[in-house]
């Protein structure tokens, strides 16, 4: 007999890079700037349960390489869980990042033919300056940028609204001071392309 899913919800702030342009094509449907997709996101949580578990100030991360378009599958992903979490709060973050209760994670899981983890990792992010910034361990750097205009090298401050967005709704779109992934099966060096960030709410 299947185990019931528990009701579970989530907010509080996503950190997105990947090796696209800045803007990034996905978020209107076009296919990447290379063809190809190298990133994903850290999402720090705000506000959180699963069932009767806390998960308030705990993170997780996600970051894949799909050799096409996200929605064309065959990715190879890593996930990434705060190290802080206890043994319930480790248990819980795992089921979502997994897929296992539904949320963006779940679209995301039926992209990967590997998904390796999850890795235990000491997260420090920093969401109350105007730029987040994310650093796990020695395995993840995300670090954010205004992008400039390319005459007057004053700063500029995009926004994108989606309001059909798996991931967020809205999002500051930026540049990636560093973006750099270590390790092993995904790992890559995206610093000076497309970043992003924004409010997320999930709920199942």
């Amino acid at each position: 007999m299947a185990e019931a899913r528990l009701p579970w919800m989530v907010k509080g702030t996503v950190l997105i890079a990947c090796n696209c342009d800045y803007g990034c094509p996905c978020n209107v449907n076009a296919p990447p700037t290379f063809g190809h997709c190298e990133g994903g996101w850290t999402w720090r949580i705000e506000q959180g349960r699963y069932g009767d578990t806390v998960l308030d100030g705990l993170s997780i991360g996600l970051y894949a390489d799909w050799p096409k378009a996200i929605h064309e599958g065959s990715g190879i992903a890593r996930s990434l869980i705060d190290a802080r979490a206890d043994e319930k709060q480790r248990a819980a973050l795992r089921t979502l990042v997994e897929g296992s209760a539904g949320g963006p994670w779940a679209i995301f899981r039926k992209t990967f033919s590997e998904l390796h983890g999850p890795e235990y990792v000491p997260f420090e992010v920093s969401v109350d300056s105007q730029l987040p910034a994310a650093r796990v361990g020695g395995t993840l750097t995300v670090e954010y940028e205004a992008i400039r205009n390319p005459v007057t090298q004053e700063t500029i401050h995009p926004r994108v609204v989606m309001p059909e967005g798996l991931v967020v709704k809205e999002a500051a779109l930026v540049g990636t001071k560093r973006f750099t992934l270590g390790g092993e099966h995904v790992a890559y060096d995206h610093s000076g392309k497309y970043g992003a960030f924004g409010f997320f709410q999930y709920f199942g």
